[in-house]
């Protein structure tokens, strides 16, 4: 994989040693009964916070908690994350009440080497996602140097991902340094061909990132509720399931545009369909075109499956975007995780260049029981789709040099 040349700075171009480090990181991690049920995100950024106290610097940690809306919910406290945080990183954490002014500080200042601070959840404050000056002014106030470590939030432009870097010396964290760099190498400057699986149910969440990838990838894969939309559109009728009819003109339009790119648009071939939307509902696999005008298309079929795997071994890096199916139901995941486990296996034989990312993905993934196997999973959700989109990320462009 080529490495390309990033525009910001990373760890390595910063001084730490007696610093206080304020580090941006996404531990917005999922709860139940008031205990983590998933410290992947808390996992993440340890490389980041270890390489930091080991060059002397104190870490101190900025965080957002679900979504507030700029008042106090203790439900939102981060004070919640606390016990994992300390279970996860092995080291003590101190926690901050606040994240300006007096409490904050005095948490700051009773950490001793080698311990972590985390400060409140920054969106108890109305500042936070305003991205207003005055707050991150007073953010700014708590440290000497600032650490971006959290891509999945830098589709944001709040104050604690944007404004502040602007305030003090800044840089990308080993996280968000690995995202960008494997994002970059992916769809910027990838090795061909390259294929895009992308999946979901709605053509309109995802017009600007259709748009953007058939200028830019080889293959184009299109499975879940939208691939309907495309047969649709193409005068295939697919009874009862999901589909956005009335995007079906938009379909044509970017199936044209892709041709003009020397992009392949690739559909299912067959279909899983079942007349119930259950797990375990009867069902049974038919060509495309064949769907019962009474039943739903739940999943693409196994000649498709084949098809994707012929496609895969024949590319050299591929982005996957959502299910090809409801994989949430079995056995509507077949398909997924098939084509998943092909991915991973080709990726294991050093042959291809996995990325993935976006919710639904990294659970699907999850459920195939292969995302160790893939070169890159990212946490990211929107940022993720943002930068698949083209678009500009404003905490990305808050650290450019």
């Amino acid at each position: 994989m080529k490495v390309p040349q990033m525009a910001w700075n990373t760890l390595d171009d910063v001084v730490l040693a007696g610093k206080t480090v304020l580090v941006r990181v996404d531990i917005n991690v999922p709860m139940e009964a008031g205990s983590v049920t998933d410290a992947t995100r808390i996992e993440k950024i340890i490389p980041t916070i270890e390489d930091i106290i080991s060059r002397g610097g104190k870490v101190v940690l900025l965080a957002h908690f679900d979504r507030p809306k700029g008042k106090i919910v203790p439900k939102m406290s981060l004070a919640h994350v606390v016990p994992s945080l300390k279970a996860t990183l092995g080291r003590k954490v101190i926690f901050g009440k606040d994240c300006i002014g007096d409490e904050a500080k005095t948490a700051i200042t009773a950490a001793g080497m080698g311990d972590v601070v985390l400060l409140e959840n920054t969106r108890f404050h109305v500042g936070e996602e305003k991205n207003d000056a005055g707050f991150a002014t007073k953010l700014a106030a708590l440290g000497d140097v600032f650490v971006n470590d959290a891509f999945s939030a830098a589709h944001r432009a709040h104050a604690s991902t944007t404004a502040l870097a602007g305030l003090l010396p800044n840089a990308a964290g080993r996280l968000m340094e690995a995202e960008l760099r494997t994002l970059e190498a992916a769809l910027s400057t990838p090795v061909r061909p390259v294929v895009v699986v992308v999946g979901g149910a709605k053509i309109s969440t995802k017009l600007e990132l259709l748009y953007n990838l058939v200028t830019k990838v080889d293959h184009l894969v299109i499975g879940g509720g939208m691939a309907n939309t495309f047969l649709i559109a193409q005068g295939v009728e697919v009874g009862k399931s999901l589909a956005e009819r009335e995007m079906a003109n938009t379909a044509l339009e970017i199936i044209k545009k892709a041709k003009t790119e020397g992009c392949t648009i690739h559909l299912p071939i067959d279909v899983v369909v079942a007349h119930e939307f259950k797990e375990g509902a009867a069902n049974k696999t038919v060509p495309v075109g064949n769907c019962p005008t009474d039943a739903m298309i739940l999943d693409v079929g196994p000649q498709t499956v084949a098809a994707l795997e012929k496609i895969f071994t024949n590319s050299k890096t591929l982005i996957w975007n959502g299910p090809l199916g409801a994989f949430e139901i079995k056995p509507f995941d077949a398909a997924t995780n098939a084509s998943a486990k092909a991915a991973a296996r080709l990726t294991r034989a050093g042959s291809l260049v996995s990325v993935a990312g976006g919710g639904d993905t990294v659970s699907a993934l999850n459920a195939a029981g292969v995302t160790k196997d893939f070169t890159f999973i990212s946490t990211a959700g929107g940022a993720f789709l943002e930068w698949m989109e083209g678009k500009e990320l404003p905490g990305i462009s808050a650290l450019m040099r």
